[in-house]
């Protein structure tokens, strides 16, 4: 929708009731979770096959502590991304869709926070498997970093430099 004038200054946005708004940011909301949730899952299944392979009982301590870690995060990260299709089911119909959006944004996000520290870890302990080198460390920080800035930072710098305070 074009900018309009409206008493001298320009207006931007849509003109929407906040019910309308909680529908489209809830549609918005649910396609994003949709895309973490795949990747969520596909990635704690196969995290969940590992401790069935007999490489895993060659692994050592700290590898298998890495593991456990990283299942548990790995289900803490599935639960937080399933958890608004489970909030939108139990408050349906109850007039609290604009809270329930806000409820489901926040569980989304603490998901994908759980979601990037499963993924890491999942690297780091591929990656102690796959090398025994010392710049596995140095790869995993690089590519959280990459994580952090791809996910938390771009986005943030667009919503700091591109949407207007009011």
């Amino acid at each position: 929708m074009p900018d309009t004038e409206q008493g001298g200054s320009m207006r931007r946005g849509r003109n929407e009731s906040e019910e309308e708004r909680a529908d489209r940011m809830w549609t918005e909301l649910i396609q994003e979770v949709r895309v973490a949730q795949m990747g969520v899952q596909i990635l704690f299944g196969f995290l969940l096959t590992v401790v069935f392979t007999p490489t895993y009982a060659g692994l050592s301590g700290t590898d298998k502590n890495i593991y456990i870690v990283t299942v548990v995060l790995g289900a803490c990260a599935t639960g937080a991304l399933i958890g608004p299709v489970t909030l939108h089911r139990l408050v349906s119909g109850r007039r609290i869709k604009p809270q329930a959006v806000q409820w489901a944004s926040q569980l989304t996000l603490l998901g994908l926070a759980l979601l990037l520290v499963t993924t890491s870890s999942s690297l780091l302990l591929i990656l102690r498997v796959a090398t025994q080198d010392d710049y596995v460390p140095y790869l995993v920080a690089g590519v959280v970093f990459w994580y952090l800035l791809c996910w938390f930072g771009l986005p943030m710098w667009a919503r700091h430099r591109h949407t207007t305070r009011r």
